[in-house]
């Protein structure tokens, strides 16, 4: 699953890039030459939208999804083991219901034939993500349960202090060579 591991991570680097080189543009040829691209702002809600649901898979992966545990962080191993299994599960209910509701939504869209506003684009092709990157979170959350299951290590929310402690460290690492 590298693959899938480096399609993503370059989807969203890129979707980041042309957001940036659209928005620059944009900002530019308004300010600079008095025009403006009527579809810019619609690519970049698009790019953006294409981002956040992408995201959100890449964000279980890494683990970098910001949560409230400080309840679960007093219980013992084997209980937030479990505690985690049960989010994990819960985590996959409803991305499925999304993935399924999304589904449903682009069909819908797609039989009724739409174009979007400034592009001439059917709308149910940009609204695609939303089963695509939903699928793709089940997914994600499919690999942290298996990996709890199996008694894997598995973070479904970051730990900000204690990649806060890994940066303040790595300076007098240096420091000491």
């Amino acid at each position: 699953m590298r693959w899938l591991e480096h399609l993503e991570e370059g989807l969203v680097a890129f979707l980041m890039a042309a957001m940036t080189v659209i928005t620059f543009v944009q900002v530019v040829a308004r300010y600079v030459f008095n025009y403006s691209f009527v579809w810019a702002l619609e690519v970049t809600g698009v790019l953006f939208a294409w981002l956040i649901f992408v995201g959100m898979a890449y964000g279980v992966r890494v683990g970098a999804h910001i949560g409230i545990d400080a309840l679960v962080k007093t219980l013992g191993a084997r209980t937030q083991r479990a505690v985690a299994i049960v989010v994990a599960l819960l985590c996959i209910v409803y991305a499925t219901i999304f993935t399924i509701g999304g589904y449903i939504y682009v069909h819908k869209i797609y039989d009724v034939g739409i174009l979007m506003q400034d592009v001439p684009i059917a709308q149910w092709i940009p609204r695609l993500v939303l089963p695509l990157g939903f699928l793709l979170l089940t997914f994600r959350y499919l690999q942290a349960l298996y990996r709890l299951a199996s008694g894997k290590e598995a973070h479904l929310i970051g730990d900000e202090v204690e990649d806060a402690l890994k940066l303040y460290e790595e300076p007098d690492e240096a420091a000491r060579r």
